[in-house]
């Protein structure tokens, strides 16, 4: 603004010393031009009357007098007949000079008495003034004087004036600087942030004034920008979900915790390509479908965890501006998916092997094809399968109602009167092996379902005489100390391979599926166990050796006391 300013100042100063330069010039050379029109008619009427008197002979005395004195070569005389022929000129011999009858001045003076013109040289630098009178003999006397033109004057004066105007130049220059500075210093200092508050022109008052209250509107909008940010911040922050804000370039605008957490990265990867955040080829093609389609969805393994990515574009004024990317932990879906597909494989083959047993020998009595003594045998596999299809069932429903949550109201119970319950209902089973069966430990309370937990313990030890060698033992022990209570159930049977321990408790999982069938067992005992600790938040410890035995402990914590 300066640069203008000055710009400006310098412009004007020279134009108006231009400008003064011509006026008073042109001013100056028309005054004196006319002073000298005036000293012409004087020195012409003077002319006039002397050779009026005197005639050719004064003029040619009084050329030759000042000539040799006082005459000056500027001024000259013409004396002109009627008929334009000229009878004397100061400068020239008049036999020579053509007619002048058709000059300007001339042909006035014969018609009006007097006249005047002005005529230009061929290069302009010069002029002529011109003044003739009509005398009483006819003639006419023209006094001329030569003088310089505007034009030569002021080539004349060139080198002064250029030196003055050099001089006004430099001065004006200097004096626009200092004017310029003295302008804009008041509104270089001026405190934008508080508008208000300056003393500069009067006339920035209403800019001043707009500024204040676009400063108020702005702080208004930033106001509610950063509650609109720290909001936004704050739900994704606490979003168990990751989400990702993506530009169309695939650079990352926002990312929360959660999706930091997913894909192992710091918040320093705001700013850089996905790509360098996460290298999978897949979710980048899955990124460039979304962007074409609208939305797509993939699923990956992130740090041993099964992710679902959704990804969604997102639209501004009909076109992409980027895409939102949605992380879902969905392991235990996947798991509780891939369980349910087992689960009904399994059921499925469970219930349809008894099922096949009683009809194959359902199909034989009813076609006369078994022999009369026979009969009670075929009979007898048709009620064991039907009373391990019943089972099945029954635990099948209980393992449900266990999955839903289903269950009667808690309430105290002695694990040490329940353990003696279940071994007494299994003694006989126990000693048809000769295996030696027994209950210790003192009488520990729990909160707890007493149907499910006399189950536990039923499923606990029935399992451990199933998997047992003929006269060997089972061993109860019941125990409460300060953090809870334990029950621990402990054979000398065939054991558990290493392989096999941590997948007993699944559904329908048997380590020796021969030896399962042939003591009737469903597959869903050790499961049901697992459930029901679940369900009163007690821990399951298992110990196995193979030959030796195994040693399943539960413990129930203090809070279920």
């Amino acid at each position: 603004m300066s640069k203008k300013i000055f710009r400006s100042a310098l412009v004007i100063a020279a134009t108006v010393l231009l400008g003064s330069f011509a006026v008073i010039l042109g001013c100056l050379y028309d005054y004196f031009g006319t002073v000298q029109m005036n000293q012409l008619k004087d020195e012409l009427r003077l002319a006039a009357c002397a050779v009026e008197q005197g005639g050719q002979a004064y003029l040619e005395q009084l050329t030759a007098r000042d000539l040799r004195y006082t005459w000056t070569p500027e001024y000259r005389l013409t004396w002109i007949a009627s008929d334009g022929t000229v009878l004397f000129d100061s400068e020239e011999p008049a036999e020579g000079m053509e007619n002048h009858g058709d000059r300007t001045e001339v042909r006035q003076a014969f018609a009006a008495g007097e006249s005047s013109s002005v005529r230009y040289s061929d290069t302009w630098t010069r002029r002529t003034l011109y003044y003739a009178r009509a005398l009483n003999n006819g003639t006419v006397l023209r006094i001329s004087i030569r003088q310089a033109s505007v034009l030569a004057l002021a080539l004349a004066m060139l080198q002064p004036i250029l030196l003055v105007g050099l001089a006004a130049v430099i001065l004006a220059a200097v004096l626009a600087d200092r004017m310029a500075k003295r302008i804009v210093r008041p509104l270089n200092s001026l405190d934008l942030d508080h508008p208000l508050e300056n003393d500069a022109y009067e006339e920035l008052s209403p800019l001043l004034g707009r500024i204040h209250q676009q400063h108020r509107q702005i702080e208004a909008q930033l106001r509610a920008l950063r509650r609109k940010t720290e909001e936004f911040e704050q739900i994704t922050e606490n979003m168990s979900e990751g989400l990702v804000l993506l530009d169309r370039k695939g650079v990352v605008l926002s990312i929360n915790p959660a999706a930091r957490m997913i894909f192992r990265a710091g918040s320093s990867c705001v700013g850089q390509e996905f790509l360098v955040v996460d290298r999978d080829h897949t979710i980048n093609l899955a990124i460039q479908a979304a962007l074409e389609g609208g939305h797509s969805e993939i699923r990956a393994v992130r740090n041993d965890r099964e992710v679902q990515f959704d990804i969604s574009r997102i639209t501004a004024d009909g076109t992409a501006a980027g895409t939102v990317l949605l992380a879902f932990d969905v392991t235990e879906q996947a798991a509780a998916e891939r369980s349910r597909r087992e689960f009904t494989a399994n059921v499925s083959h469970e219930l349809k092997t008894p099922l096949q047993s009683i009809m194959g020998s359902a199909e034989l009595l009813e076609n006369s094809l078994v022999k009369q003594e026979d009969v009670p045998q075929f009979v007898g596999v048709i009620r064991t399968e039907a009373a391990r299809l019943v089972t099945l069932v029954e635990d099948i429903i209980h393992l449900s109602q266990l999955d839903e949550g289903i269950a009667p109201a808690k309430e105290q119970v002695n694990l040490l009167e329940l353990a003696d319950s279940a071994a007494f209902a299994l003694r006989e089973r126990a000693e048809e092996r000769r295996i030696a069966l027994s209950v210790t430990g003192e009488d520990s309370m729990i909160n707890g379902v007493r149907g499910f937990l006399y189950e536990m313990f039923y499923n606990l030890i029935d399992n451990a005489i199933k998997y047992n060698t003929d006269g060997g033992k089972v061993e109860v022990a019941v125990s409460a100390g300060d953090t809870g209570a334990t029950v621990s159930v402990k054979d000398t049977g065939i054991g558990i391979p290493p392989e096999y321990q941590a997948r007993v408790f699944e559904r329908f999982f048997r380590v020796d599926k021969s030896r399962s069938k042939a003591s009737g067992g469903t597959g869903l005992g050790l499961s049901i166990v697992k459930h029901i600790a679940q369900y009163h938040h007690a821990q399951i410890k298992l110990q196995s050796e193979v030959g030796a035995g195994t040693s399943i402990t539960v413990s129930f914590a203090r809070e279920g006391l």
